[in-house]
């Protein structure tokens, strides 16, 4: 509900942000790469591919972006020198998107480009709608070049179907999710998660009918049986898609999946700017703030009786 998530955007800048970290543990591999490759070998041992992803946005200049650019140029290294299984996501705004499209394009292009050398393969994210345009603009100039490139699609958005039915005869391979952008206003985005649920069968219905490869990108297990009833309907084979979820979300559906043969990508995000990305999963699920705030008062009282 949109009141209940503006009140959650406005009581979590006050949780302290040491017992925020103290919860958000479960959904990051944490600050530096070196601990995200090591949880990345620890998923791949049990059977889950990985999607590497460096936490940060909006950097306020072009050094920040340079920076963010050599953190995943040694992820490409590293993925390659350690036989991991998993590729790299990034989003253009931490590419320099917002500062200089043609920048932002080069730096993209130059990670699309170091990784096809090893197989490896590059998820462009879908960002806020006011960025939808220029990351699909993007995509398509590397997908003119490049094969191991790829795109997020948001089914909550209105003009999704249209950017489906461009993406369709290039055989784009996509992770199609819900859309964590919250406050996107009604002009452009659905509000009613019934109407969310059936955007997003109907655009993976469209996008697997004509031989896209998607990554089904939910926790939501009505959308998970829908997709496995599609799959099903359809007759397809296990190599033209995947599940994909969170690191840390919705891990017994996850093993439910895995167990019955399904392939899974787990996104790992990582990195010095895990505050604002927790805030934002806190945001989307509102009973894990639920229990930071009762933990936090029953800290308090704790404390209260010491004196």
């Amino acid at each position: 509900m949109i009141w209940l998530n503006n009140l959650i955007a406005l009581i979590l800048p006050l949780v302290p942000k040491s017992l925020v970290k103290l919860f958000a543990k479960q959904y990051i591999a944490g600050e530096t790469l070196e601990q995200a490759l090591e949880k990345t070998a620890q998923l791949n041992r049990d059977g889950l591919g990985v999607t590497l992803d460096l936490l940060g946005e909006d950097p306020g200049d072009i050094s920040a972006c340079t920076r963010a650019l050599g953190v995943y140029e040694k992820a490409i290294e590293a993925i390659h020198a350690k036989g991991l299984t998993a590729g790299i996501s990034l989003k253009p705004s931490h590419m320099g998107l917002k500062l200089d499209k043609a920048f932002c394009l080069a730096n993209i292009r130059h990670l699309v480009e170091a990784a096809a050398q090893y197989h490896i393969f590059v998820r462009i994210d879908m960002e806020d709608a006011s960025l939808c345009q220029d990351t699909m603009d993007l995509f398509l100039a590397l997908h003119e070049q490049f094969s191991n490139v790829g795109l997020v699609i948001q089914a909550y958005l209105r003009r999704s179907i249209e950017d489906i039915n461009r993406l369709l005869d290039l055989r784009a391979n996509i992770r199609l999710c819900k859309g964590a952008y919250y406050w996107e206003g009604r002009p452009v985005a659905y509000k009613d998660p019934d109407i969310i649920i059936e955007s997003y069968i109907y655009l993976l219905e469209k996008l697997l009918s004509k031989g896209c490869f998607v990554g089904i990108a939910t926790h939501d297990e009505k959308l998970v049986f829908q997709s496995l009833a599609l799959i099903d309907r359809l007759g397809l084979s296990k190599d033209a898609y995947e599940f994909q979820m969170l690191f840390g979300v919705e891990e017994e559906l996850r093993q439910i999946l895995i167990e019955s043969g399904h392939p899974i990508r787990v996104y790992l995000p990582f990195g010095e700017e895990w505050f604002a990305y927790s805030l934002r999963r806190f945001r989307e699920n509102p009973k894990m703030v639920g229990y930071i705030l009762s933990n936090m008062g029953n800290f308090l009282k704790n404390m209260v009786k010491k004196f």
